[in-house]
């Protein structure tokens, strides 16, 4: 059996490694990115001032159909999208990629503006609503109604649900432990009992539903985020005279063939991009399940709030890590066994002191954690479109369990599968929003042709 599971993780492993390293696939997500930002007529710009009107509330209508706010929404979203991917995910790019892996974070991000903006407009208009207000959105909405291919639809549908309990579910419980344990190294012995507590907080958390999961994300997004940004900001505040030379060393280090040769350009692009779709999951069709559950009948607002999510988690948060690794040289000469959130952690104690493993490790439990309870409103999504409302709280009941079990069990076999499962999740997803692309354009187009509504 022992070797049977070590064959598993060793092929799944590899499996995973191809698709997300393979030039096909960074390709087909940064092309439908760069695609989609000209087709659309680089809306990131020219919709970004209005975008965080709309998250303030200046648009809002309460007549609108929906369960949750705009703001409510975004954090439901990038409560998922903002994991584990940016602490360890940016150290493991720059580590194996050099500082130029964090340029092509940004350009990844810059592009996926246009492609969340995209996917989530067309989660708002395709989704379900119940007669009892209930909404249900998604890819595998817009591939059945938008597109009429259901057999498509439901194998985004069966993707997602195996995600939700790898990447959104066990590895996440698992990061939580790891996280605690940066700060109280004696915590990975009682692992168990961190499930348990775990278990516990995301049942009363998700079973109250997505109105339950946007309140919590509310509060805590904001307030992780803030914490992570306060402490990125105190080392770079100590090295701020080495910041300048450090976005030299990102921008030649990305494209100066000459400086660096033509191999080490490739490898930042390379790492660089796998790492900045993998952080903030544009185009893969999870965050649109989130967004489609906002209250507005426009669809176009929503996708404009979407666009925030890109930003927010790459561009200014990822920045934050992989700044700080770099002012501090400590992915220069690094030992081996630095890599992924041990060299953030060592990074940001080079200057904070033992106070970088909390902002660390707190930083790790707080995004693992969020990650956690709005993969579930993933999964239950999923799970209701493939079976039915009666199969959604024994999804959840299930989801709460196997958090115990994430949080004690050594799980790179199940992060393949995740990885995998999560990868093949975008197929479908794209297929919508090549196809689909000229409606969501006529759709733009409509919503700022309105004298009401500012153009930048």
């Amino acid at each position: 059996m022992n070797e049977l599971l070590t064959w598993l993780t060793e092929q799944s492993g590899a499996l995973s490694g191809l698709l997300w390293g393979s030039p096909i696939t960074l390709m087909v997500l940064l092309g439908t990115g760069l695609y989609l930002t000209l087709r659309m007529g680089f809306v990131q710009l020219r919709g970004f001032r209005h975008a965080t009107h709309l998250v303030s509330g200046k648009y809002t209508d309460p007549q609108h159909v929906g369960e949750v706010s705009h703001f409510q929404a975004l954090s439901t979203a990038l409560s998922a999208t903002v994991g584990t991917g940016n602490i360890a995910g940016v150290a493991t790019a720059i580590s194996l990629g050099g500082p130029g892996a964090l340029f092509w974070m940004w350009v990844t991000a810059f592009l996926g503006m246009a492609t969340k903006f995209a996917e989530c407009t067309l989660s708002l208009k395709f989704r379900e609503v119940s007669p009892t207000g209930e909404i249900s959105g998604g890819p595998m909405y817009t591939l059945l109604h938008g597109l009429k291919m259901k057999r498509t639809a439901v194998l985004f549908a069966v993707f997602a649900l195996i995600a939700s309990f790898g990447i959104g579910n066990m590895v996440q419980a698992n990061s939580v432990v790891d996280g605690v344990s940066y700060i109280f190294p004696e915590a990975r012995e009682y692992a168990w009992l961190f499930g348990l507590i775990m278990a516990t907080l995301v049942s009363l958390v998700i079973i109250g539903g997505v109105k339950r999961i946007a309140r919590v994300a509310a509060i805590l997004v904001p307030f992780m985020a803030l914490f992570y940004i306060v402490g990125s900001l105190l080392v770079l505040f100590n090295h701020a005279a080495d910041i300048p030379a450090a976005l030299s060393t990102i921008i030649n280090s990305a494209l100066n063939v000459e400086a660096v040769g033509a191999a080490a350009v490739g490898e930042a692009i390379r790492w660089g991009v796998a790492r900045g779709l993998f952080s903030n999951e544009a185009g893969l069709g999870s965050s649109p399940m989130a967004h489609a559950a906002a209250r507005t009948n426009e669809p176009v607002r929503e996708g404009l709030v979407a666009m925030l999510e890109p930003f927010i988690d790459t561009l200014v948060i990822c920045s934050m890590t992989g700044l700080v690794i770099i002012v501090t040289g400590s992915y220069i000469d690094r030992p081996d066994h630095l890599v992924g959130a041990a060299l953030t952690a060592h990074a940001y104690s080079e200057t904070l002191g033992a106070a970088g493993a909390w902002v660390v490790g707190g930083g790790l439990t707080l995004f693992a954690f969020s990650t956690i309870i709005s993969w579930s409103y993933y999964g239950d999504r999923s799970a209701r479109f493939l079976f039915g409302e009666a199969a959604v709280m024994p999804y959840r009941v299930v989801y709460s369990l196997l958090v115990v079990f994430g949080a004690a069990v050594p799980l790179q076999l199940v992060w393949n599968f995740a990885d995998v499962a999560n990868i093949l999740m975008a197929v479908p997803n794209l297929i919508a929003l090549i196809l689909l692309a000229g409606l969501v354009k006529k759709l733009k187009n409509d919503y700022f042709s309105r004298k009401h509504i500012p153009t930048r």
